[in-house]
């Protein structure tokens, strides 16, 4: 698709982007909602601000993260560089605590003693409990009953650190029920608890405010790319669910339109089949979660259960500004299956010694389609947003003890 000369990288005052984004919300968010927006844009240019959040992502987080060539992957397909940018290596495991440090620093300011959120993956859960005991806030997490026995792990770490884990045994028990309890909790208790949204989904200002964040992930790509092969890469690859990680790798080369931006949904059993997350693939524009959004929605309009391996991509709706992206033609959107994301998760483990999280093993498993249709002298770089820790007892499950099995 041809990208449309109106292309905007910012929304409007009402939070869109292009037809994607505004509020959904009950009236009585509308108060808590302005008020974060006004705190967002007075801190976004206030220098003490930025100053302590630089320094918290450099020495707690671990930012810059690295930008790796792996030239053993490079060497297994003999077509473009490919480079990954390690979000895995960053504090607690993946690009999660770029965003709730910041908004933890925001939460304080605001007076909030308490934060709520939502996670899939477990990763965000543990991030946000993380900055509360940084930031000294009470915490709440709400995960699908489904999740929290498929990320054990993190449910444990959450609670070492002294959240609350709440599992959700509604609908699919997985992260748009988690995400609906969330909300309720924070209609109930909206004067002493800041919300801590762990994608660029929401109503406005969470989509801009998550990606400005995040965004700290393209920038060091950027800066690190061209001091290693003086220009811009010709790829950017990145998983999508929600968006965040995607979005924050996307956003600083949105206009920069050499470079290719690739985004890779999940598509579980197959797109053909009813068991899979591929929203934009599949999925129409829709409300859900206070944003309009492409959403996997039957004829009716009844949101529709979504499906993957991964916890973290199993959602029905994705960020508006991907929405956005897609329709106006500046990311181009493919699908990975289960059986894709296992070849990603397996192949990097053994050739790079480089463990992935099930999310970043969806872009992994789409080079096997999409590298035999790059050249040499092209560059690739994939944001690797997470670790492998919390899904080894997933990939035991479905492939069986290593030894015995063997990884093809």
């Amino acid at each position: 698709m041809k990208l449309k000369k109106s292309f905007k990288t910012q929304p409007d005052s009402k939070g869109y982007f292009g037809d994607y984004g505004g509020r959904y919300v009950p009236e009585t968010l509308i108060k808590a909602l302005d008020e974060l927006t006004l705190a967002y844009e007075t801190i976004r240019r206030d220098p003490g601000f930025k100053k302590e959040l630089q320094s918290y992502l450099r020495d707690y987080a671990g930012r810059p993260t690295a930008l790796y060539e792996a030239r053993n992957l490079t060497s297994l397909f003999n077509r473009a560089r490919i480079f990954l940018k390690r979000e895995d290596l960053c504090h607690t495991g993946a690009h999660k605590i770029n965003s709730t440090l910041a908004q933890g620093l925001l939460a304080r300011r605001l007076g909030k003693k308490r934060m709520v959120a939502e996670t899939g993956a477990g990763q965000h859960g543990v991030a946000t409990a993380t900055a509360a005991r940084v930031f000294g806030l009470q915490c709440v997490v709400y995960m699908g009953a489904l999740d929290v026995e498929r990320q054990a792990l993190n449910v444990y770490k959450m609670k070492l650190l002294g959240a609350e884990v709440v599992p959700v045994h509604s609908g699919s028990k997985t992260l748009k029920d988690a995400t609906n309890e969330a909300i309720r909790d924070w209609v109930t208790n909206v004067e002493t608890t800041h919300y801590l949204i762990g994608s660029v989904v929401g109503p406005h200002p969470y989509p801009k405010m998550v990606r400005d964040f995040q965004s700290v992930i393209g920038r060091e790509t950027r800066s690190q790319i061209q001091a290693r092969i003086g220009r811009l890469p010709d790829y950017l690859i990145a998983c999508v669910g929600g968006g965040s990680n995607a979005m924050g790798f996307f956003h600083p080369f949105a206009a920069d339109r050499s470079v290719k931006m690739i985004g890779v949904e999940a598509s579980g059993e197959g797109v053909n089949t009813r068991h899979h997350a591929a929203s934009m693939t599949k999925g129409t524009p829709g409300i859900l979660h206070g944003m309009k959004s492409y959403l996997l929605q039957n004829a009716d309009g009844q949101v529709q259960l979504a499906h993957s391996i991964s916890a973290g991509l199993d959602y029905p709706s994705v960020g508006p500004e991907h929405s956005y992206f897609k329709d106006a033609g500046r990311v181009v959107y493919h699908t990975a299956d289960d059986k894709d994301a296992l070849w990603g998760f397996q192949t990097l483990t053994q050739v790079e010694g480089i463990m992935p999280a099930l999310e970043p093993a969806h872009a992994l498993g789409f080079l096997k389609h999409f590298m035999p249709k790059t050249r040499k002298t092209e560059n690739v770089v994939l944001c690797l947003s997470g670790r492998g820790d919390k899904d080894i007892h997933t990939v035991q499950t479905v492939l069986g003890d290593a030894k015995k099995e063997g990884c093809r």
